[in-house]
């Protein structure tokens, strides 16, 4: 005999006060369903990214010929970097670290083809380079604006860290603003901090946005750390990369002296008026130097430059751009316990200050 089952038992709808279980498990779908949607997201933004970029990703082969311990039989070392297509004619950005003094620059597109480069020019200071190949079909990549992008944006590194070609990494930008020290001992200003992946070879690939644009270009990596990893800003590179074409090199001026940060005694400080409590200590003075016909002397210390006060080494070097070259300005020093104005007139540097 066939028992009859009521189904109405069975499709009786939940009630969401008495089975909160339930309850939390669709809730829990939809949350899966959330993030799943979320991923996908973030996957496809660095697909189209990785997609539009890495053509125009290059890995950088430099060759060094320097003289051998006995002054007579050279030397080569081999280097490896990374560096991408800016215009259509041939332009490539990297790192000035990467090419600097190289005899001899091979770049080999995505596509596999070979070319000889020439160094337009390069600026240790900002540690930028241009290089140039003569190549037909070559595919550029977009310039962004550093000045857009905030704290926690998505930033995807792109590069042959090791020689494997168009490695992508995928980030966030983790601080904007830093300062990073160039070879050259000036400080670079407004670096993007990134924990996108960076590794040996990174170094003048580009860092881009979502939408595939160039917000930096890659060049330092905390070898202690993980995750901190800096790139130049992309607004910074644009005013470089135009005066190496156009010159070859940044212009910059220079005072002519060696200098350290010294602390100044508060006394001093509001004696004197002074905006801050340290200078620039004189240790040398360069002969025919601006400094040096200006009759600034060891032991001064530096404390203004024109209306802008000096408390570092590098307060002074970003006062020394290619504008102040020939133009007068008052250099403000303490000489023991007298302050002094000095009329100066920097001149174009061919050094760092």
């Amino acid at each position: 005999m066939r028992s009859r089952i009521n189904a109405s038992k069975f499709l009786r709808p939940l009630s969401l006060a008495g089975n909160g279980a339930a309850h939390n498990a669709v809730a829990l779908d939809q949350d899966r369903l959330t993030d799943l949607s979320l991923l996908d997201a973030y996957s496809r933004a660095v697909v189209s990214a990785a997609e539009k970029v890495s053509p125009a990703v290059a890995n950088i082969d430099v060759q060094h010929v320097r003289s051998g311990s006995d002054r007579r039989l050279p030397q080569e070392s081999r280097g490896a970097g990374s560096g991408f297509v800016f215009t259509p004619d041939g332009f490539l950005l990297t790192n000035s670290h990467v090419v600097h003094g190289a005899s001899q620059i091979t770049v080999t597109l995505a596509d596999g083809r070979p070319f000889n480069a020439v160094l337009v020019g390069d600026d240790p200071d900002t540690d930028l380079a241009v290089i140039r190949i003569n190549a037909p079909g070559l595919v550029a990549v977009s310039l962004g604006d550093s000045q857009a992008i905030r704290v926690g944006q998505l930033a995807i590194a792109i590069g042959n860290p090791y020689g494997f070609q168009c490695t992508v990494t995928a980030g966030v930008i983790s601080a904007l603003g830093r300062s990073l020290r160039a070879r050259s001992g000036r400080l670079i200003d407004n670096v993007i901090q990134t924990d996108a992946a960076l590794n040996p070879g990174n170094s003048g690939g580009p860092l881009v946005n979502s939408n595939g644009e160039v917000i930096g270009v890659n060049t330092a990596v905390i070898l202690p750390a993980q995750g901190i990893c800096f790139a130049v800003a992309v607004n910074t590179v644009k005013f470089v990369a135009a005066r190496l074409i156009r010159d070859g090199r940044i212009r910059r001026s220079y005072i002519g002296v060696a200098g350290q940060n010294v602390s100044l005694h508060r006394r001093i400080s509001r004696t004197h008026a002074l905006p801050t409590t340290s200078g620039v200590l004189v240790l040398s003075v360069e002969n025919n130097s601006p400094a040096q016909g200006a009759g600034l002397r060891e032991g001064d210390v530096i404390v203004r430059y024109g209306n802008s006060a000096v408390a570092s080494i590098d307060d002074l070097h970003r006062l020394l751009t290619e504008e102040q070259m020939g133009v007068k300005v008052d250099l403000t020093v303490l000489r023991r316990d007298e302050k002094v104005v000095l009329p100066i007139v920097p001149e174009e540097s061919t050094k760092p200050t």
